[in-house]
Formats: C-alpha cells, structure tokens, sequence
C-alpha cells in the first residue's frame, strides 16, 4: 500500500502534538524534526524536505496558530496545504491536439519501468473517456514486446498497429499516424523502446520520433519503487528528449513514497497518473490534494467513487439497483455476498477499498490480518458449494447441509458454522440500517457494499 511507513510515522508526529492543549514554538520544532526524519527514510529529495520543513515551520509558529483554538489541527492544515503545493497544486489533464488533428502521445521510459502495460491502461482509461486510442508498438529490440503490447491491447480493448518487417521506430510511427486516419482513430500512443539504463542511442531515437512525427505529448513512466533514481531519471529524460508530464507506476507496491512527493519539486514536471495494480483498471489520475489526503489518513472517497463508476457495466447498475432495492428492506443473501465479491474484486480488493476509507482507526498490521484475500476466496467457495436454494434463503442450512457445503469447498465444518455466524450478524445490521443504503453515488457508491460498512475492527468482517 502506497505510503503506509510515511502516513504512520506523519501520525504518530501529529498524535503527539493532538494531546497537548497548547503548543509552544519548541513543540513545533520537534515535531517538525520529526517530520524531515519521516519525509527522508521515505526517500524524499533532501533538498525537497529541507524546503518544506522550512516553510511549514515558518507558518506554524505564526500566532494565528499558536494563539489559535486548536493549534495542533491547524499545523495538520498546514501540513497538508504544503503537501498539496509540493505535488501540483492543481491536477494536470492530458492534452489532446485541437481542431480534430490526432493526438500523438509518446510513452517513454526504461525497461521494466512498466511502460507497455501502463501505455495499454492509458488507452483504456481514454476508451472511457469517449476517445478512440490506437497503440504502435516501436520497441522492435526486445524479444516480446510486440506481443506484449498485442497482450494488453486485447485486455484495454484497443487496436494495435505493428509494423511487419520494419525495424525503424520511426517509420512504425509514421505509418501508425496514417493508418489512425484511415481507421478513425483520433489518438495513438507510441510504445517505444526502453533500455536498462539511460543512453545515447536510446535519447537520439526518441529526438527522432518526435521529428518524425508530431508528438502533442510526451509521457514518461517510472518506477515509483525505485525512489530518487526515479526522479534522477525524470530530470534526465526531460533535459535530453523534453517530457510533458511523468506517470508512476508500481505505486502500490511502493510503501515510501519519496518519487511521488519530489518529482514535481525537482523536474518542474506534473505527474499525470499513478498505476495502483496489475489491472487495465487500475491507472489513477493524480490528484495533489487527494494523494496529500491519504498520506496523512485522511482517505481518498472521490479516487475510490469514481473508480467505482469507470468499472461499473450496464448490468454491474441493474444488479446494484435491485440490490439497494433489497437492502431497504433489510434483505441480503448468498447471492448478494457474491455480487459484493465481484464488486470488491474490480475495485482492487478490500484492502483497497479501506485504505481509502477515512476515520476507520485500522492499522497496517490490522488489516493485513483482517482482510486475508486468500481466506476471501476459501469462503467464496463455501457458498459457491450453496445450490441456489441456499443461497437465496440461508435458513434451509442444516446440518447435514453444512458437512456437504464444507466438503465442497475444502473447508472445515468449523468454519462454515463461523462465516454462517457472521453473516447473520451481517444480516442482522443490514436490517438495522436500511435508511444508509438509498443515497445515490456517495451513499452506495460501489453496489451492494453497504452491508460491509458497519464490520470494523471490534466487529470484525464477515470472513
């Protein structure tokens, strides 16, 4: 999860501060030391924490905030508006060519860095957004990059033009942005060639590209994980071949965060989109002020709705529908948990869901032992191994039924009476809180959910 060690060191600083009833200017300066320690072991750009530090420090031994109400909350605010100022302030779109010429955007970025997949995520997330994308594949050196991005461009959706015969990058994208015109494509993203390591070869054939062709935008996609390097490699790419904006990848497996909070501080450079997962879904615009929001546990409800509404089909709705229809009347099944399931999975998992989640007090060693994916799947099969008798009215479970559905399912009989016990439980809330479920997009915005969000850490989730 992205910038867990960071959000836990920056609470426990603000924890400290919360329990004094008044702060004085040496209080600060602690907290603030503490600060830089956090920003730095999260591999933040030295001269990046240095500022921040500073100009935060500045602001929070004003007496508008020491003589304040609550001087620790204010320094919190503080905290946060920096935070925003120092990722964007403001979220940056892509840039599409006017007046109907076709967008041209070029994908840069070294080997591994996750640029073919994370240039077949970007097509989709435009097929969304009404656009027409067609991908080229230019990386003529490594052995499957073609079909990898032939891969993905089945997963996105979208068209992809390769070249046969030809080893010139250059003519691959000239005769791409012809055949776009021809095929009504009004976008073509360029998968060009990584390396291991910046070079010579590697900047010219981009130059070339982009004389060849007339790029409107050039991304570059880094590996979040890879920390400073990441930056270094952004400033690089961006004094050699020019860049217009930055997408990291991998960023939920990077649980620092340092590239994040220093890559628009040192190459000027916005950060468009951050991969989160392995998913064609699973490419995020950034947002400054809702990065900064779950960097300090302030969730991100907005990233997690509209995540819910670019997954949702057609059929997703009518299901969520007369699912809201049965929880207003305190009704949920077998066949309404599985729905939940399936739900839950395009939008990443639970553990995903409640990192977004604000204000639920769930530790990182808490939800990791709470929400087991694995376990996850174990129960979906226990009521899998349900006929759909069962399934639509749980009372007909009885014993005899049971020992069947735990040896279908690999389970043990202890285990079925548990996950039996809490859904009850489960059933029991749902009929308590009918009133929660009818509130359209920011009451129910992931389906059938709602059921889910009365289970914590002293009740305990229904697996």
């Amino acid at each position: 999860m992205a910038f867990e060690s960071l959000s836990e060191k920056l609470s426990n600083v603000f924890r400290k501060l919360s329990g004094k009833g008044k702060l004085s200017e040496s209080d600060v300066t602690q907290a603030m030391k503490e600060v830089k320690m956090a920003l730095l072991e999260a591999d933040v750009n030295f001269k990046v924490v240095k500022q921040f530090v500073n100009t935060v420090s500045q602001r929070a031994v004003g007496s508008d905030v020491m003589n304040g109400l609550n001087p620790a909350q204010q320094v919190i605010k503080i905290v946060n508006e920096e935070m925003i100022r120092l990722m964007g302030p403001a979220t940056t779109e892509l840039s599409f060519a006017q007046g109907g010429d076709i967008t041209v955007i070029m994908m840069c970025g070294l080997q591994g860095s996750g640029k073919t997949t994370t240039a077949a995520k970007l097509a989709a997330k435009l097929t969304l957004k009404g656009k027409r994308p067609l991908l080229a594949a230019l990386d003529v050196y490594r052995p499957g990059a073609i079909r990898q991005l032939q891969v993905n461009g089945e997963k996105a959706g979208v068209p992809v033009f390769t070249l046969e015969g030809s080893k010139d990058p250059c003519e691959i994208a000239k005769e791409a942005v012809s055949y776009a015109e021809k095929s009504n494509r009004n976008v073509v993203l360029l998968d060009t060639a990584g390396r291991l390591q910046i070079d010579e070869d590697m900047m010219r054939e981009l130059q070339e590209i982009r004389r060849t062709v007339d790029v409107t935008q050039s991304l570059l996609v880094v590996d979040a994980m890879t920390g400073q390097e990441a930056v270094n490699v952004a400033k690089t790419f961006d004094e050699k071949v020019g860049i217009d904006g930055v997408i990291l990848s991998k960023m939920d497996g990077d649980t620092r965060g340092g590239a994040a909070l220093s890559v628009k501080a040192v190459t000027g450079k916005p950060i468009l989109f951050v991969g989160m997962g392995e998913k064609m879904a699973d490419l995020e615009q950034f947002h400054p002020d809702r990065m900064a929001s779950r960097i300090l546990g302030m969730g991100d409800v907005l990233t997690l709705i509209e995540k819910a509404q670019e997954v949702q089909t057609e059929e997703d709705e009518k299901k969520n529908k007369e699912m809201t229809d049965r929880l207003k009347k305190g009704r949920f099944d077998f066949n309404d948990y599985l729905d939940t399931m399936k739900q839950m999975r395009k939008l990443g998992g639970m553990s995903s869901i409640l990192s977004m989640m604000p204000g639920l007090g769930i530790s990182k060693d808490e939800l990791e032992g709470a929400v087991d994916e694995k376990k996850l799947a174990r129960i979906e099969a226990i009521v899998l191994s349900m006929t759909p008798a069962e399934r639509a009215n749980p009372k007909l479970l009885t014993p005899q039924r049971k020992f069947r559905i735990a040896r279908g399912s690999g389970n043990d009989i202890a285990d079925v009476n548990r996950f039996l016990k809490q859904f009850r439980q489960m059933q029991e809330m749902v009929k308590k809180m009918p009133g929660l479920t009818g509130r359209k997009r920011h009451g129910n915005p992931f389906g059938g959910m709602s059921g889910f969000q009365g289970f914590g850490r002293r009740g305990g989730f229904p697996f």
